[in-house]
C-alpha cells in the first residue's frame, strides 16, 4: 500500500506540475481530458486541460487534474523531507516563485532547515530537512 498526493486545479494543472518538476527536478506524466474515453464528459473548451497528471518527486508522486470549480486546499501540506540544509534552501527558493512565505526557511529544535510557503497555484508546502541541529 502506498499513499499518493491528488491535487484538483482550475485549468492550471500541466503548469502546476511542470513547475513543480523543474523545481525538484521531477518527470511529469500528462493524459488530457481530449484524449481520454471521458471527452465527451469535459467541459467545454477542455480538450487540451488535464484529465490526470504526474510528477515523480525522487521515490514519491504528485498527481493531479483540472476539474471544474475545484476547492481552496484547506487542512493540509505537502511535506517535503530533503536529507541535508543545501537540499532544503534550493527546494524552497524554487518553490518561492510568485509564492507567499509563511515561515521563513530556519533551523528549529526539529531540523537544520524548515520552512513553509504557500505556492502560485494554493498548494501549501513545508520543506523540512531531516538532519537534526548540533546540540
Amino acid at each position: 500500500m502506498r499513499a499518493q498526493i491528488f491535487l484538483s486545479f482550475d485549468g492550471r494543472c500541466e503548469a502546476a506540475l511542470q513547475f513543480y518538476a523543474k523545481a525538484l527536478g521531477g518527470k511529469v506524466r500528462l493524459f488530457r481530458w481530449g484524449n481520454s474515453p471521458m471527452a465527451g464528459q469535459a467541459p467545454e473548451g477542455w480538450a487540451d486541460k488535464v484529465l490526470h497528471g504526474s510528477v515523480s518527486v525522487g521515490d514519491s508522486e504528485i498527481a493531479g487534474a483540472d476539474v471544474p470549480s475545484p476547492k481552496t486546499p484547506q487542512g493540509f501540506s505537502i511535506l517535503l523531507n530533503v536529507d541535508g540544509p543545501e537540499q532544503a534552501e534550493r527546494a524552497f527558493d524554487a518553490l518561492n516563485e510568485n509564492a507567499t512565505i509563511v515561515l521563513p526557511m530556519q533551523e528549529t529544535f526539529w531540523s537544520t532547515r524548515y520552512g513553509i510557503l504557500v505556492d502560485q497555484f494554493g498548494i501549501q508546502w513545508e520543506i523540512n530537512c531531516q538532519q537534526a541541529p548540533a546540540s
